[in-house]
């Protein structure tokens, strides 16, 4: 049988209930968070801390651009990656890889 801790909150008026301590601290959430109330199938109801994300920042943690962090991360830690001394320097190491490509064609 699975051990579970029961932790009593009293419901106030207009529906006012304290998260308990030991609560807040499972969720990780502090004073001003967001929470999320749903039921399940059997109509329990669940609370996890809402994790809301600027929409100018919506981008970010898109799926694609994860990904796209992903394989730079790989990049980085394999290597694959060059520096250079000025934006001249860069754009001159671009052209000639596009010349090759476009030699390779």
């Amino acid at each position: 049988m699975v051990n579970k801790t029961v932790i009593k909150s009293r419901l106030r008026t207009k529906g006012q209930i304290t998260v308990p301590a030991e609560i807040r601290s499972v969720l990780g959430a502090q004073e001003g968070d967001d929470l999320i109330f749903y039921t399940d199938e059997q109509n329990r109801v669940i609370v996890s801390r809402a994790q809301i994300i600027p929409p100018d920042q919506a981008w970010f943690w898109s799926e694609r651009w994860q990904r796209l962090e992903r394989e730079a991360q790989e990049d980085i830690q394999a290597g694959r990656v060059y520096a250079f001394e000025d934006l001249e320097s860069a754009m001159t190491a671009l052209d000639r890889a596009a010349d090759e490509k476009d030699a390779e064609d």
